[in-house]
C-alpha cells in the first residue's frame, strides 16, 4: 500500500484490522478471495506516516525512495516470499527494489481499496475482489 494513515499510527501498526474504511475494505476483499491473512504481510511504501497529524498527504516518488532501505531488509527477511502485490499507484514505486533484491518474486498488482476507488465504479470492487482470487489461487498453487 502507500504510506499509514493517522487512524493507522495510533494503533501502532499497520493491519487489515486498522479502523479505518480501506482497512475494512481491504479486510473484506481478502477474506471474499479466501486469502489467509496468516499467510501474508502488509507493507506500506513508505512504512511511516506522512502527514500533518489529522491529514495524511500523497506519497512522493522520493518518499518511496527513502524507504528503499528499509523495504531490501524486509524482503531479505521474508525468506518464503513467493508473491508481491501491489496494491495502488504509488506502491507501485517500489517495483523495482523489488524486482532488484527477489527477482524470483512473482509481481502482481492491485488498486488501492480506499473508498474514494471502491466506491467510485460498481465494478471497482469486483476487479478488485477478482485480482485477489486469482492471488488465492497462486498461494494454493505454491503450497503443492
Amino acid at each position: 500500500m502507500e504510506a499509514p494513515g493517522p487512524r493507522a499510527v495510533k494503533t501502532g501498526f499497520v493491519s487489515r484490522s486498522n479502523p479505518d474504511e480501506t482497512a475494512k475494505n481491504f479486510y473484506l476483499l481478502n477474506e471474499e478471495a479466501g486469502i489467509d491473512r496468516r499467510r501474508t504481510v502488509m507493507w506500506n511504501a513508505v512504512p511511516w506516516y506522512i502527514g500533518t497529524g489529522s491529514k495524511i498527504r500523497p506519497a512522493t516518488r522520493e518518499d518511496v525512495r527513502l524507504a528503499d532501505e528499509w523495504l531490501k531488509k524486509l524482503l531479505t527477511a521474508l525468506k518464503r516470499l513467493r508473491f508481491v502485490m501491489f496494491v495502488g499507484q504509488k506502491a507501485l514505486h517500489a517495483q523495482s527494489v523489488v524486482s532488484q533484491c527477489r527477482p524470483e518474486v512473482e509481481m502482481l498488482t492491485l488498486p488501492h481499496p480506499s473508498p474514494l476507488f471502491v466506491n467510485r465504479a460498481p465494478g471497482n470492487r469486483d476487479r478488485m475482489l477478482e485480482s485477489l482470487r486469482s492471488l488465492a489461487i497462486r498461494l494454493s498453487a505454491s503450497e503443492a
